[in-house]
């Protein structure tokens, strides 16, 4: 209870904090116990991690689909594309079908989130200049974070001072 007070959660996510936390005690404890009381303790803990978790769903303490509406807003607000959104949700336990209900694609939201990752990292209009060689590299450097071509191209299209009207436009919708 002390880790969902503290941090949000999936059901996979508690799942491996759960076992990594009682494999870590069970390490301790073998060291100076009995290695078959303790693995029969370990099987029993590990035994009631479903149950445990089936009670906080119930209970509402673990909402996977809220998780990831919550996590996909923050993200796309920090500058990351749906792409690299559904990846982080993946790796977090979320079902797929519930990551794509929560990275709804909409070329608004990736333009203003492609918007934020250029500001952050100084790239496109945001940047000191832009040689060829430059843009490809920036360019590239926003397709590797999941931004698709055309939200790249354009936001290269942008001035600095239309860029930042449009950061601060989208900001307001968002927030």
């Amino acid at each position: 209870m002390a880790h969902m007070a503290r941090y949000a959660s999936t059901r996979t996510g508690l799942t491996r904090v759960l076992e990594r936390r009682i494999d870590n005690w069970a390490k301790r404890a073998r060291r100076s116990g009995d290695r078959d009381t303790i693995n029969a303790q370990v099987a029993a803990a590990k035994a009631m991690i479903d149950p445990i978790v089936v009670k906080l769903v119930a209970v509402g303490v673990i909402d996977d689909v809220g998780f990831a509406a919550s996590r996909s807003r923050r993200l796309t607000r920090e500058g990351h594309s749906g792409r690299a959104v559904q990846a982080h949700l993946a790796a977090k336990g979320v079902p797929p079908a519930i990551a794509r209900a929560a990275v709804v694609p909409d070329a608004e939201r990736e333009f203003g989130a492609c918007l934020v990752a250029a500001k952050k990292r100084r790239l496109g209009p945001f940047g000191a200049g832009i040689t060829p060689e430059l843009k490809r590299r920036e360019m590239a450097t926003l397709a590797r974070g999941g931004f698709g071509e055309r939200v790249v191209r354009e936001l290269f299209a942008l001035s600095r001072e239309e860029a930042e009207e449009k950061l601060i436009e989208w900001r307001n919708k968002v927030d």
